[in-house]
């Protein structure tokens, strides 16, 4: 099982905020989001089990993926 979280508009775009994914075997971040959604993943940040990741890191059973619009402040 994989925790999928969504953050700030991001997870307004998609309508929710948390989902549990079932995974057998591991695959790349690119691929869970390509699984999951079919919006393009420009500028989209990810983190895994809380540490920012890539695109073409792996994703374990068990991990947790965070993904996240930029961030901006001033």
């Amino acid at each position: 099982m994989v925790t999928v979280k969504y953050f700030a508009s991001l997870s307004e775009t998609l309508g929710q905020q948390q989902q549990q994914i079932n995974l057998s075997q591991h695959i790349t971040v690119l691929e869970l989001w390509q699984q999951l959604h079919s919006l393009p993943n420009d500028n989209i940040l990810v983190a895994i089990n809380l540490e920012q990741a890539d695109w073409d890191s792996t994703v374990y059973p068990n991990d947790e993926v965070a993904f996240f619009p930029p961030v901006t402040g001033g």
